[in-house]
């Protein structure tokens, strides 16, 4: 007979500490004031971000179906419908993402404020934090950074004028020499810079935001000047003990922008052989149809259950990850 571990990989300590977090949670929406929502985890449509994946599902009859990988898309369906403040929690789900930090499936809360500017949402975030580790940890007041300085506060980089190699060599001293890379545009380095190097320094005296992105890295997110003549995206990340918690937006409104951002993305993801999903229709319907001026933010609550606890790895967080699901 074969020895199947059954067992949860979380304590059961941890899974009654992660349910009264969730509980707190819930109660600090309750007295904000936003409306908890449900949206559906299966799609038609699929991310077109190069920098994720989708995981297909196949019904028996009809077309494929894609397990969403945020509810963002559907969220701001809500939002045009005239919904209002709101949130959710529930799963998501990312193909080949595993490891300390990683689990294809993980619990994600994301809301979004009417009239909010990135400053207000990083507020929001703030309480949130506190209010989630209440009675488990006590953090320092926290602390705010440009990407520009988050960068070069870490590794001497400026990403203004640093090209692909620039950003190799930096990584390169710091023992990171990725194999496959020839192709790689800036924006893969970047990411790799900040994954590798950048991210895992930041957070440990206090939580940290990071924002004005570049705007090749907005995403969903609006664009401004940075004062010196940089576009950047009004975007930010927390992080906390090195860990990034939570990604933020000052949300697109234009279709016509996002359509041509969507584009571009499959336009990269042809050119590096990667599936091309389709296109999400009615978040550009939606669109059209008038999204309220929002800002809305992405957290994980399993990398929030590890920071709270100090825990070695997100599998120590979940009742079932992969290897037991």
């Amino acid at each position: 007979m074969t020895d199947w571990p059954w067992q949860p990989a979380a304590s059961l300590a941890v899974l009654r500490e992660r349910a009264g977090m969730l509980a707190r949670v819930r109660a600090w929406f309750a007295r904000e004031g936003l409306l908890e929502v449900q949206t559906p985890v299966l799609s038609h449509a699929a991310v077109s971000d190069p920098a994720l994946e989708s995981i297909r599902a196949q019904p028996a009859s009809g077309p494929p179906l894609f397990l969403h990988t945020s509810p963002e898309y559907a969220m701001k369906r809500l939002l045009a419908a005239g919904v209002g403040d709101c949130w959710q929690v529930g799963p998501v789900f990312r193909d080949g993402e595993s490891g300390r930090l990683h689990n294809p499936e993980f619990t994600m809360i994301e809301w979004y404020r009417t009239g909010f500017d990135v400053t207000k949402l990083q507020q929001d975030v703030d309480r949130l934090l506190r209010a989630a580790l209440a009675g488990l940890r006590e953090l320092a007041p926290a602390r705010c950074l440009s990407y520009r300085e988050a960068l070069l506060a870490t590794c001497g980089l400026d990403w203004r004028g640093a090209d692909g190699a620039a950003i190799a060599a930096v990584l390169a001293a710091h023992g990171i020499t990725p194999g496959g890379a020839a192709d790689w545009d800036r924006d893969t380095w970047l990411d790799l810079l900040m994954g590798a190097v950048v991210g895992p320094r930041l957070g440990h005296d206090a939580p940290t935001f990071v924002r004005d992105y570049p705007a090749s890295q907005a995403a969903l997110a609006r664009l401004r000047d940075d004062g010196d003549g940089w576009p950047v995206g009004e975007r930010f990340e927390l992080y906390v003990d090195g860990i990034e918690l939570a990604n933020g937006f000052h949300e697109l409104c234009d279709p016509v922008e996002q359509r041509e951002r969507f584009e571009r993305d499959l336009q990269q993801r042809q050119q590096r052989g990667a599936p091309l999903p389709p296109l999400d229709e009615r978040l550009l319907a939606a669109l059209a149809a008038g999204l309220p001026d929002c800002a809305g933010v992405a957290l994980g609550f399993d990398r929030l259950v590890m920071v709270a606890l100090r825990l070695p790895a997100l599998a120590d967080a979940l009742a079932f990850p992969l290897d037991r699901a």
